[in-house]
Formats: C-alpha cells, sequence, structure tokens
C-alpha cells in the first residue's frame, strides 16, 4: 500500500511540473465578430506603427537562447472613438511573414484592449520578430498604443521586458 502511495505522489508531482498549455487553450481573439465596414468618406486617419517582439533572447552566449512568452498589447486610448485595424502582421528575424491576423478591417471600441499571445514554445519569431499595424483613427483621436510584455518563468528565476511601438508612416 505504501508503494503505491509512493507511486501515485512521484506520478502527481511529475504531471504537475510538465503541464504545457497548447495553442488551442490559449483564448484567442474572434477577429471576424469585430470586422467592421469602413466607408471612405469616414475621414479616417492612417497610420502605420512597428513593434519589435522577442519570442527568444540569448543567454550566456550566441549559442544559448532563452524562450519567452510575448503578450501583444493592442490599446485604443480615445474614451469617446473606436479606432481600427485593417493590418496586422507577424514577421520572424529575418523579415519573413509569420502570420496575418486580420484580412479585413476591425474596430476597438473606446477605451478597449486586444491582446496577442506568442506561446513560449512558439519560437518561429526568434531573436527579431516583429509586428507591423496599420491603423485607422477619426480626426483629433489619440493613437493607438501596441507594446509587448515577454516574459519567462523558470524554477525560482522570473524574466519580464516591455516593448513599445514606433510610428513608421
Amino acid at each position: 500500500m505504501r508503494r503505491i502511495i509512493v507511486v501515485i505522489i512521484v506520478f502527481l508531482s511529475l504531471y504537475s511540473c510538465d503541464e504545457v498549455l497548447s495553442k488551442e487553450e490559449y483564448e484567442k481573439i474572434n477577429w471576424t465578430a469585430r470586422e467592421a465596414s469602413i466607408s471612405p468618406k469616414d475621414s479616417l486617419e492612417s497610420g502605420k506603427s512597428y513593434l519589435s517582439v522577442y519570442s527568444q533572447i540569448y543567454s550566456y552566449s550566441q549559442h544559448k537562447m532563452y524562450s519567452l512568452t510575448a503578450m501583444i498589447s493592442i490599446r485604443n486610448t480615445s474614451v469617446t472613438d473606436s479606432i481600427y485595424l485593417s493590418k496586422v502582421d507577424y514577421f520572424d528575424t529575418h523579415g519573413a511573414l509569420l502570420k496575418t491576423y486580420i484580412t479585413k478591417p476591425v474596430y476597438l471600441k473606446p477605451m478597449e484592449t486586444l491582446d496577442i499571445i506568442i506561446d513560449e514554445v512558439d519560437d518561429t519569431g526568434g531573436t527579431g520578430g516583429n509586428f507591423i499595424f496599420d491603423w485607422q483613427i477619426p480626426k483629433k483621436c489619440p493613437e493607438p498604443i501596441f507594446e509587448g510584455v515577454m516574459t519567462s518563468t523558470s524554477g525560482q528565476q522570473g524574466l519580464s521586458f516591455l516593448t513599445q511601438a514606433k510610428r513608421i508612416d
């Protein structure tokens, strides 16, 4: 009986330490439900922003990599106006397009935030991954904010840092 209890405890300990969520377990944004119709007469101002994102960073040397979870935060800073995204593309270190998140314009309500999660086991972005956001806002509306929060915890060690987008157009 004692041996069975020990085996069960060891099994549960190993199982709980090795928990990794699959991509399907993360909440995903339903981009289709957010589709917006933008008319040329809406007289929106357009812009484009670049955000650096790190799926991996170097540790100790260029030969040892440390994987990170990246949360891409898309924020509408207006308290009165909706804003629109017309394109969200994710590129890897070498500039290859990894994913296009939207193909039709989508909206963010006033003061709304959307998050895109790049899982820690997804290292396809590498050390120089990046996003390009094409957006539209009403005149006199504050520009959206795009941030990347990279995190990782391993044992008793934790690491986190933030990147902020730069307007490029």
